[in-house]
């Protein structure tokens, strides 16, 4: 689904990842760690197209990102869902109204401004506030739930589009541990149920090793480690948060 070739990336002149060499399979479930400023936020959000390439070769989904076009780049980005740690919910409107904002392209403008939304449309979303359960809460305003609550609201947005790909921006960072949990388990399971390859920024290691099928680990704009969480040891974990502070 991704591929990276001696690939470069950065901002304007500035280079913040360099000799990327990575492949990402379906189904994958991929945990980013390291310090900060290591570049896992470049990393992570190159996959929709927002970071430039200096050098190397970098293919999403069978497009070129070396040199895609506008109009790829709309379509590539449908097919991929993005959740914050922010949430970027619309906290006075309803759950069921953020989450059918993930097919509002498949809704006409007319009826979209009304929210008049059809069986078939309600149906959909109402499956995917349930694999998050949410299904309880679809009437309330967002800005009356909890953080852990937010961001199930944000993975039923997501799941609604019918993502290829899920990229999640520390997820759980501004979460407590119990809601950490649940919104980490709602991923594994869209990940295993749903097949949905899922690429996670995550703060804590300990969350990685538990949910993550695969590891990379980076530092100073380098991969340190790409593996297994059972192929990390107290070295190379040692290598990846070096100059942490």
């Amino acid at each position: 689904m991704i591929k990276m070739k001696n690939l470069t990336l950065g901002y304007k002149k500035e280079k913040i990842l360099s000799k990327l060499n990575l492949k990402i399979k379906e189904g994958e479930f991929v945990g980013i760690i390291g310090p900060s400023g290591a570049g896992k936020s470049t990393l992570l959000m190159s996959v929709v197209g927002g970071i430039k390439v200096f050098d190397g070769h970098f293919e999403v989904l069978n497009y070129n990102m070396d040199n895609i076009k506008k109009k790829d780049l709309v379509s590539l980005r449908e097919q991929i869902g993005i959740i914050f740690q922010g949430y970027n919910l619309v906290d006075r409107l309803s759950v069921l109204d953020n989450v059918i904002s993930g097919i509002l392209k498949e809704i006409p403008m007319a009826r979209a401004v009304i929210k008049y939304y059809r069986e078939k449309e309600l149906k959909k979303v109402q499956e995917f506030m349930n694999i998050v359960d949410i299904q309880k809460l679809s009437l309330k305003r967002c800005d009356e739930l909890s953080g852990g609550q937010r961001q199930r609201v944000a993975i039923a947005r997501a799941l609604a589009s019918d993502p290829k790909i899920i990229l999640a921006d520390e997820p759980i960072s501004a979460l407590d541990q119990k809601s950490a949990k649940k919104v980490m388990q709602i991923l594994e399971k869209v990940n295993k149920e749903l097949k949905v390859t899922i690429i996670a920024n995550l703060h804590h290691l300990e969350v990685a090793e538990k949910y993550c099928s695969r590891i990379i680990g980076i530092n100073s704009g380098k991969v340190i480690f790409d593996g297994t969480p059972s192929d990390l040891t107290e070295k190379i974990i040692e290598q990846i948060y070096e100059g942490d502070q």
